[in-house]
């Protein structure tokens, strides 16, 4: 699997990274997460991204592969406790926040903490910068990065702390490819792409009743494009490919509860970028079309 430099670290990633977050809330076995996570590191595999909020994650994580602890590297993110809904951004919580990650993932540190879409107006205080800071001088984590979107992650760049960016990039989800993208590629973070299939919002054929897809769907239903029309393995490999053509873009991270899926996804990707005509056709869709409510979706 190709594998690109993550900014100004030292990781060299596989282009499809794996996300935690399905395994927790969809209460995904231990058996089925051992045979899923080892198939794909056997496959190519070496970006694991999790976070404490994912209901269950990271204890699946470290028990499935810590073993293998030197065959990948391992992000997780904090701010939230045990639910997205629960806000913890004092220096304190962080601080316990990591500490229990790494007693979930059964490891010493980790190679990214990632404050997880945290506002503009907590950032500006500081007091949650300085956390990862001393968290990173301690040697709890290699790095230290800032997963979020729009406003509040432009200034997560512009304060120059963060190594990296996890935001959203994909066909339904492009606001950061001209507010955020370029500017973190200029200052050589490493970019991660969340949700690069728009939670393939697509296959539904009519409104879905979770709220959590329902924007991606509805934005779709607008863009039109032609080819989520057509054969599923190649409107998944072409929004995939799309996202991993914007230029700054290292890696794209994709869940799954179901053992094989990341193989076949890894398949997908393997043509590389799409050809320059076909990922400016979609750039120019969104361009028609988006409106101006149309932003990063957390």
């Amino acid at each position: 699997m190709e594998k690109r430099r993550l900014g100004k670290t030292d990781m060299q990633v596989s282009v499809l990274g794996f996300g935690g977050a399905e395994i927790g809330y969809q209460n995904a076995s231990l058996k089925t997460v051992e045979e899923l996570l080892v198939n794909a590191l056997n496959q190519g595999l070496n970006i694991i991204d999790t976070a404490e909020c994912y209901s269950g994650s990271e204890e699946l994580i470290g028990a499935a592969v810590s073993s293998r602890r030197k065959d990948f590297y391992l992000f997780t993110k904090c701010g939230h406790g045990s639910r997205y809904d629960i806000h913890e951004w004092t220096a304190p919580q962080i601080e316990n926040s990591i500490d229990r990650s790494l007693k979930r993932l059964r490891t010493d540190h980790v190679d990214l903490v990632q404050l997880h879409s945290c506002d503009e107006g907590t950032l500006r205080k500081g007091e949650v910068i300085e956390a990862l800071q001393k968290a990173k001088k301690s040697g709890k984590t290699r790095y230290i990065g800032y997963s979020g979107d729009g406003r509040a992650a432009r200034y997560a760049i512009e304060t120059g702390a963060f190594d990296t960016l996890q935001t959203s990039v994909s066909i339904a989800d492009q606001e950061s490819v001209e507010l955020t993208v370029p500017l973190a590629k200029e200052k050589n973070m490493g970019v991660i792409a969340k949700r690069p299939i728009a939670n393939a919002a697509w296959r539904a054929g009519s409104k879905p009743n979770d709220p959590y897809l329902q924007p991606y769907w509805e934005r779709l239903q607008k863009l039109k494009y032609d080819f989520i029309n057509g054969n599923m393995d190649h409107s998944i490999a072409t929004a995939l490919r799309f996202t991993l053509s914007v230029p700054g873009v290292a890696t794209a991270i994709v869940g799954t509860t179901k053992p094989g899926r990341w193989a076949e996804n890894a398949k997908l990707v393997s043509s590389g970028p799409l050809p320059d005509s076909e990922f400016q056709a979609i750039r120019s869709r969104w361009k028609a079309i988006a409106g101006p409510d149309w932003i990063g979706q957390v």
